[in-house]
């Protein structure tokens, strides 16, 4: 599940994916999947895509926030919590800090066939 919305980011140039295992810390996710983009437009076609490659896997988020701002934005899935940001949120929540002692696990990104359309990211 983790592996789709990571995926699904890198397609859209989603900078520094990451999947930490928050299990050990929390009970209401397994892991975080973190992702930013460079603009409002880029972290809104990420989302868009996460949404649509969870959605074909058979997914739906159970709860969204911050979809309108495009600068935030959190895809509740339950089992994991996808947070897209504006790089500048990103360097400022830290998030990738907060949880470093937790477990990052391992997504191969290289395979994936990279959207450089220019819609969107």
């Amino acid at each position: 599940m983790a592996t789709i919305a990571a995926k699904a980011a890198a397609a859209k140039l989603a900078e520094d994916v990451v999947v930490i295992d928050v299990s050990g810390q929390l009970v209401i996710t397994d892991c975080f999947v973190i992702a930013s983009g460079a603009n409002d437009r880029q972290v809104n076609a990420i989302v868009d895509e996460v949404e649509e490659k969870m959605r074909r896997a058979g997914y739906k988020p159970a709860r969204r926030e911050g979809t309108r701002e495009g600068r935030w934005t959190l895809l509740d899935y339950i089992d994991i919590v996808v947070h897209v940001q504006h790089e500048d949120e990103r360097n400022f929540y830290a998030l990738d800090r907060l949880w470093r002692d937790c477990p990052i696990i391992a997504v191969d990104l290289e395979d994936v066939q990279k959207d450089v359309s220019g819609d969107g990211a």
